[in-house]
């Protein structure tokens, strides 16, 4: 009875297993791409906000792992073999969260552009709740490959510990733009053409005279 209950066991081990390995592999869920898609329309006026709204030169301390951009994911993708998009999706989330929140911060309450930075911040969260909620909780509980993790630990290290040589210095814009092309990148079955099908990964994409057709200005 007891090897029968230890087979058991593994058994049913081994079918939670299969049943979570879909979760993992399977396409961006589609309950998330109407939120994707307000937050990309949000991303769109970027350039009048983030741009126009500050000095020349403008720029902002971030850590170094928030400079997180089309090049970081391929190399990630040839550094970690099978690494699943799920995984390089909760990085980016991670990874935005605290981009958006120094931003928040260095803008006064009456700065122009802190109405268009809250409600970007806030449909951010959504897109960050529905993600959440399309998934089993295990899938969060599960151990992250070692170069993610190493990634994940130095983001949410408290900043007086963070060595001086880690932080950089970037435009709201720029750190907007990374945000906008990666989450193309990693949700891209939300914006895919009926016409054609786009490389969202590929830097050549975002060159100069594509990148207009998904960014509209007000």
């Amino acid at each position: 009875m007891v090897q029968l209950s230890a087979s058991a066991c593994l058994l049913g081990g081994l079918f939670g297993l299969f049943l979570l390995a879909p979760v993992l592999t399977a396409l961006t869920p589609a309950s998330m791409c109407t939120p994707l898609r307000t937050l990309s329309e949000s991303l769109s006026h970027r350039r009048r906000y983030m741009k126009h709204n500050f000095p020349i030169n403008y720029t902002i301390r971030v850590h170094q792992k928030e400079l997180f951009k089309l090049k970081n994911i391929s190399r990630m993708r040839l550094r970690v073999e099978g690494l699943k998009d799920f995984i390089l999706q909760r990085l980016w989330f991670e990874v935005n969260q605290g981009v958006l929140k120094k931003i928040l911060r260095v803008l006064p309450e009456r700065h122009p552009s802190r109405p268009y930075t809250s409600e970007l911040e806030r449909r951010f969260r959504d897109v960050e709740g529905v993600f959440v909620q399309s998934h089993p909780p295990e899938v969060f509980q599960q151990e992250l490959p070692e170069t993610i993790q190493d990634i994940w630990d130095r983001l949410t290290e408290e900043p007086d510990r963070v060595p001086e040589s880690s932080w950089r210095f970037a435009s709201p814009k720029s750190l907007l733009d990374n945000l906008y092309r990666t989450m193309y990148c990693l949700f891209s079955e939300c914006f895919e053409s009926k016409e054609v099908q786009e490389d969202y990964c590929g830097v050549s994409y975002w060159r100069k005279g594509r990148k207009k057709d998904l960014q509209p200005e007000s």
